[in-house]
């Protein structure tokens, strides 16, 4: 057997990097990710997770999505499951979601309030990533899809430009049985978005529940509540089949409510 040279040592190790960076999945051309962690006095003691993707582009700041998971979800949810990134290039938003845990996305007896920490720390962080200081869309699903349409009722049409709420958790009553959702009737009723369509009348909001989810109803419900809002009952169960599958047409709905309100 020949020697082995160092220049056929580096070309083997050249060819399996190759390989390698083409079997491992990466962002869409175009579109770069990044990652960190940040600190709240929201939520002590927690390391909070956090992901953005942006079009990799010259130019004004990008419009930015903020995204809210559903239950048992974390800040990989948008682009691990849902696919997100797959829609920045073409309609130019930039996506960035963030650990929220099983909280609801509101200020629990517990003392943790993921709301308010997207709204004092991840938000300030996201505009210091991005450079982009307009109107911002909220994206949520099932936990996410509730907590979506309660933050842009707390934050309001100067900051809010489209919200899209899919399969949306939503109780047109407090069931005989708390949900996990809400500590009791009192915290219920703090919180429930049926009491704060006035607010939302004045910013686009986009329903999509399947006619086979079992939020469907409690959805219609808040369509009729809130008739400036657009909804959307098609086939469909509350699982990520069908969140991925509407994935582009909201985004792309993002992205011109954010055009017309800049």
């Amino acid at each position: 057997m020949g020697a082995v040279t160092r220049r056929a040592v580096l070309s083997g190790l050249a060819s399996s990097a190759a390989l390698v960076a083409a079997c491992s999945p990466g962002p869409p051309l175009g579109v770069v990710m990044r990652d960190g962690s940040l600190r709240s006095t929201h939520w002590p003691e927690k390391e909070v997770r956090w992901r953005l993707a942006l079009p990799d582009r010259a130019g004004a700041p990008p419009p930015t999505v903020v995204v809210l998971h559903g239950r048992d979800g974390t800040s990989d949810s948008a682009f691990d499951d849902q696919d997100l990134q797959d829609h920045v290039v073409r309609t130019g938003l930039a996506v960035a979601s963030v650990d929220g845990g099983n909280h609801w996305w509101h200020p629990r007896r517990s003392g943790i309030d993921t709301s308010a920490m997207v709204r004092d720390d991840f938000l300030p962080l996201v505009q210091r990533v991005t450079g982009y200081a307009g109107r911002l869309a909220l994206l949520g699903w099932s936990m996410g899809g509730y907590g979506s349409l309660l933050l842009a009722s707390e934050l309001g049409p100067a900051r809010v430009g489209a919200v899209v709420a899919e399969s949306a958790a939503l109780w047109t009553s407090l069931p005989a049985e708390p949900p996990e959702a809400f500590d009791d009737e009192a915290d219920f009723e703090r919180h429930d978005v049926f009491r704060r369509t006035r607010v939302l009348a004045d910013i686009p909001v986009r329903l999509d529940c399947g006619d086979r989810d079992y939020f469907v109803e409690a959805n219609r419900a808040f369509a009729r509540a809130l008739p400036s809002a657009v909804l959307t009952v098609d086939p469909g169960e509350h699982n990520w089949d069908y969140w991925r599958s509407h994935a582009g047409p909201q985004m792309d709905w993002i992205a011109g409510r954010l055009a017309e309100r800049q």
